[in-house]
């Protein structure tokens, strides 16, 4: 630190000690855990113990200053020593194996990390006999220096959250750059885009100017009107056209793609959305306006009577053009703001689907209250209710069914749905989803994460997020699972179709007759009973709201408890549902890549399952092996289907039982690279944790010691099982795109699926580096 800095930095830990300390001026154990959010109190209690150096059970502001220039300020070997002393418990000078299993179990608990306690004994083998030089059965000062110093990342910056807790927040933050959006190379990189708005903005101002024009009799307000009204007659019928799915998603496959930001489309969707809610606010106030002139001039009618009636006679359907102009303006506000991000992402989509079907009434409206709006809407309303009703004929075509549910962790439901024939789609296409049970209307998005090669079933992650997918999860859950904990979560159909089999045969036993149980078109159940003889048969339908009694000779009667059973083991057996799409999205464009960057954050690994899988397969059938001996290698040839010759798949999880969605899927993909090619690896996976303490934090370093002494011992990750190994923290986007970089494969493309305000971060990454950057929107 300069002496600027240094002094800041010495006022800023004075006032935030002053904060927590109190009127006493001493800091005691539970206000130094609060402050510095330490998960685990081992840590906060050895941290105050070296601090308190008078050993009073209390921290003065010397104390923590003395503490603090040491951590900031101090040297390499000072450092060390500090951290040395956290790990002697027992203040014996050196470090025994129960004292560094205790340490290790608490890194865990502050990283979030869950292992057994058999792996916490292999790890903490595994860096003790590392560390241990001579043998001795305890670890040196010495020793540890001479362990840390084969992790040179971690000797680089050594510290702990207090440290950065009682740093002035502007201390790191570096002069101001240009802003990105004055870069060349944003320019560069959303010239389509640019482009495109311009050319939207003009023509808005054109048409705006020449209808005012037109109008100039009607005076300032009325030519305002007239302005905004045109504006409002072309952005409502250029927004259905963005959303025509179907469309778009064969443009994709034309050379439009190249001109056109079809990509943006939801972007432009939105921008749109707001340029009709600022004209129709514009154009309702000019109105009003008008209208006070009228009345000062004609004392007629007044202002309420121009707008909430149709006396004065204003417009082309029965003077009908205020009320309804009035009735668009609570609509038009409405669907914006429903349509929001906090709606939209906090859990009511549902607020967000229904409002916006009112669309359908702007357009209604829309049509009697401007006399020339059908002109500008009949061509595009065309293409899209042809859209529509070739949507609704191939998802109701044919019902699916769902043959297998698993519920994994992080309330992840994972659905396998019988493929329908001629149901073709490329790799990270989505589809809209229905099941009747669950909500009879509503449809949702959500990305298919199979691969086209997959020919019988497709697969659907669906995390449950709000309340169409709470539902979901809820549904398929079973009751007993709430007492497992730590374990896997599945439910699979076909378990539940051989209890309720078991079940129907308890059933039909107890009341003396053979029967068997079926769906019917509807969904309903047709129940036939029957002698063991087969003399007499009978079928009717039972209703679990309405019993049902079905005697046949001297068979028991089938009861309403019976029937309500039937009903419930048979919901299992066959849950109807219905699949709009496939859609397209950006990463269409991977197989027109040379080098392709993967990055998935959370759940947003969806469609990169169907895109490694698909990958994989392609490189199988390139990959040739020695009939001699063990080399493989695989073809370099460039071909239509996959120009690729390098793919670095990036997952970013917050916790580790998230990594349990896809980990067989990524062994498998190992599995396929097993063995060493002359160019590399055609794929690398790079697993990050975000809820994991990076390398250089005091309460972390032993343990990611500990896991890369395992993890080449044992060649596998003890965090996922996989052979790559799991990176705590979060990606420096900077180094990793600058390897990207040097590694020279071509034209870099990177393809994000997650959080918009991480898509930020790398895309302005993607600018710098001159990488083609997509984005996975629907």
């Amino acid at each position: 630190m300069s002496v600027d800095e240094d002094t800041r930095w010495l006022e800023w830990v004075t006032k935030q000690f002053e904060t927590i300390a109190g009127e006493d001026k001493e800091i005691d154990l539970d206000e130094f855990k609060t402050a510095l959010k330490v998960k685990e109190s081992f840590f906060a209690e050895r941290f105050f113990a070296l601090f308190d150096s008078d050993g009073s059970g209390s921290i003065s502001l010397d104390e923590l200053l003395k503490a603090l220039n040491l951590l900031i300020h101090g040297s390499e070997s000072d450092k060390l020593r500090f951290l040395f002393q956290v790990y002697d418990v027992d203040g014996s000078g050196s470090i025994d194996p129960d004292e560094l299993r205790t340490v290790l179990k608490s890194c865990l608990k502050e990283s979030a990390i869950s292992l057994p306690e058999e792996k916490l004994d292999d790890l903490t083998l595994a860096l003790f006999e590392s560390a241990d030089k001579d043998n001795s059965g305890s670890i040196t000062f010495e020793e540890l220096k001479a362990e840390l110093e084969n992790f040179p990342e971690v000797m680089e910056n050594l510290t702990i959250s207090a440290a950065n807790w009682l740093k002035p927040p502007d201390m790191d933050q570096k002069k101001r750059k240009t802003p990105r959006y004055l870069t060349r190379a944003y320019w560069h990189n959303n010239s389509r885009k640019l482009f495109f708005l311009c050319l939207y903005a003009f023509l808005n101002i054109l048409l705006f100017i020449i209808a005012m024009l037109q109008h100039a009799a009607g005076g300032p307000w009325y030519m305002l009107a007239k302005g905004c009204g045109i504006c409002l007659n072309l952005n409502c019928t250029f927004i259905m056209l963005l959303m025509l799915r179907r469309c778009l998603t064969w443009l994709r496959a034309t050379w439009v793609v190249k001109v056109l930001p079809l990509d943006q489309n939801i972007l432009l969707h939105q921008i749109v959305g707001y340029a009709i809610l600022i004209f129709t606010l514009v154009h309702t106030m000019a109105h009003v306006m008008n209208f006070v002139s009228l009345s000062q001039t004609n004392r007629e009618y007044k202002v309420w009577e121009y707008l909430l009636t149709t006396r004065p006679g204003i417009g082309w359907v029965q003077g009908t053009a205020s009320i309804t102009g009035v009735v668009l303006q609570v609509l038009i506000c409405l669907m914006v703001v429903c349509s929001s991000t906090f709606v939209r992402r906090s859990g009511h989509f549902e607020v967000f689907y229904w409002s916006h079907l009112s669309y359908i009434w702007v357009w209604v409206l829309l049509i009697v209250h401007c006399a020339n709006f059908w002109k500008w809407f009949v061509a595009p309303g065309v293409i899209f209710l042809v859209e529509k009703l070739v949507g609704i004929a191939v998802s109701r075509m044919a019902a699916l069914y769902i043959v297998e549910v698993n519920l994994l962790p992080s309330k992840v439901t994972h659905l396998v749905i019988k493929r329908p024939p001629f149901f073709h789609f490329k790799p990270g296409d989505y589809v809209y989803l229905n099941i009747p049970v669950i909500a009879k209307y509503e449809w949702h998005p959500f990305t298919i994460s199979s691969a086209p090669e997959q020919q019988d079933n497709i697969w659907l992650h669906v995390r449950s997020m709000g309340q169409w997918t709470n539902r979901l999860f809820e549904y398929f859950r079973e009751p007993e699972s709430q007492a497992v904990s730590n374990k896997r979560l599945t439910a699979s159909l076909r378990n539940r179709r051989h209890q309720a089999r078991t079940q129907q045969e308890e059933l039909f036993k107890s009341v003396g007759c053979g029967g068997t149980v079926a769906s019917n078109e509807d969904n309903a159940i047709e129940l036939t009973l029957y002698r063991k003889n087969g003399v007499r048969s009978s079928s009717q339908r039972p209703n679990p709201d309405h019993g049902v009694q079905v005697e046949l000779g001297d068979m028991p009667p089938v009861t309403r408890e019976i029937s309500a059973k039937l009903s419930e083991n048979h919901r299992y057996c066959n849950i109807k549902c219905y699949v709009d799409g496939p859609y397209g999205t950006p990463t269409r464009q991977i197989f027109a890549s040379e080098h392709a960057v993967l990055i998935g954050a959370g759940i947003g690994i969806t469609p990169f399952a169907s895109i490694l899988q698909s990958i994989m397969y392609r490189y199988r059938m390139r990959k040739q092996n020695c009939p001699n001996c063990s080399y493989s290698w695989c073809e370099t040839i460039k071909d239509n289907e996959m120009k690729l010759r390098k793919v670095d798949f990036i997952w970013i999880n917050r916790d580790q039982k998230s990594f349990e969605w896809f980990v067989s899927l990524l062994t498998k993909l190992e599995m396929d690279q097993a063995d060493e090619e002359p160019e590399g690896r055609f794929l690398e996976m790079h697993m990050y944790m975000t809820s994991a303490l990076s390398k250089n934090d005091m309460k972390a370093i032993g343990l990611q010691m500990a896991l890369d002494l395992l993890a080449k011992k044992e060649k596998r990750d003890s965090i996922t099982g996989l052979r790559t190994r799991t990176q705590p923290g979060r990606p420096e986007w900077g180094k990793v795109f600058q390897k990207v970089s040097e590694e020279k494969k071509g034209k870099v493309h990177v393809f994000y699926c997650g959080s918009p305000a991480l898509a930020k971060v790398i895309k302005a990454q993607c600018e710098k580096f001159g990488f083609n950057f997509y984005k996975e929107n629907f």
